[in-house]
């Protein structure tokens, strides 16, 4: 299929994991890529796994300045974007009593409020009809225990999507939240834990899937390009949940 050709999407937070699945999917598509990160080194190495039609940008999804610097860029460089999905994001966890203000701002800065600048900086260089897909999370969903900080920031994703789909009408803008489960992502090593602390938390958490495995990003990057191609035109402002029945079962 190449229902990316002469397309341009951009994938923040694209250098690894779901990022860089979903920068893969489309480039096999036909798409003209551009993916940001934070890490040099890491976009680099994914820039040269996506073969030649591919843009890398350094970008902290973090700060509303930067934002406003990507769409400059961009703009710029003449590009017009087609589709967009959000998927810079940051998962901590502590319990309610330990959360401080430091982690709030860490997560809420990174995970919504980043994403509302990026969205608005963006808005010029967006095709009429083009299609927004934010990164969300079942734990906007289910009461899991030391994640009230992230649950809270995925949760006000979902409400996001749906109060600009209502605003971008007038331009056929769709904006959609992908809401994964637990997915095999380096995300899991970033978590803090040593190899058997980690292995005994993955086991934990596969328990609890009804198809007994982790997803794989792979599978999330298929549904993005879903949800990003004409053939969902009539999905707008809602959530799909891609979790192995975590969720929902």
């Amino acid at each position: 299929m190449n229902r990316f050709t002469k397309k341009t999407v951009l994938v923040t937070g694209g250098s690894s994991g779901i990022g860089l699945a979903t920068a893969k999917a489309f480039a096999s598509e036909g798409a003209r890529v551009i993916i940001t990160g934070r890490d040099a080194a890491a976009l680099e190495q994914a820039k040269a796994s996506l073969g030649d039609n591919v843009v890398a940008l350094i970008n902290d999804a973090s700060h509303s300045a930067e934002a406003q610097s990507l769409a400059s860029q961009l703009g710029a460089g003449g590009e017009r974007l087609d589709a967009v999905f959000v998927n810079a994001g940051a998962a901590k966890f502590a319990a309610f009593p330990n959360v401080d203000e430091s982690l709030w701002d860490q997560i809420f800065d990174t995970n919504i409020k980043g994403p509302y600048f990026q969205i608005q900086a963006l808005l010029p260089l967006l095709n009429q009809g083009a299609s927004i897909v934010i990164n969300g999370s079942i734990n906007a969903r289910i009461g899991m225990p030391n994640s009230s900080v992230y649950s809270a920031s995925k949760a006000a994703v979902i409400s996001l999507a749906k109060t600009l789909s209502a605003e971008l009408l007038p331009r056929d803008i769709r904006v959609n939240v992908l809401s994964p489960g637990p997915v095999s992502t380096p995300l899991y090593g970033k978590l803090g834990l040593d190899s058997s602390a980690l292995e005994a938390t993955a086991a934990q958490i596969q328990s609890q899937i009804p198809l007994g495995r982790f997803g794989t990003p792979e599978e999330i990057a298929a549904t993005v390009l879903h949800l990003s191609a004409p053939e969902s035109a009539f999905i707008v402002g809602t959530e799909i949940i891609a979790d192995g029945g975590m969720s929902q079962l």
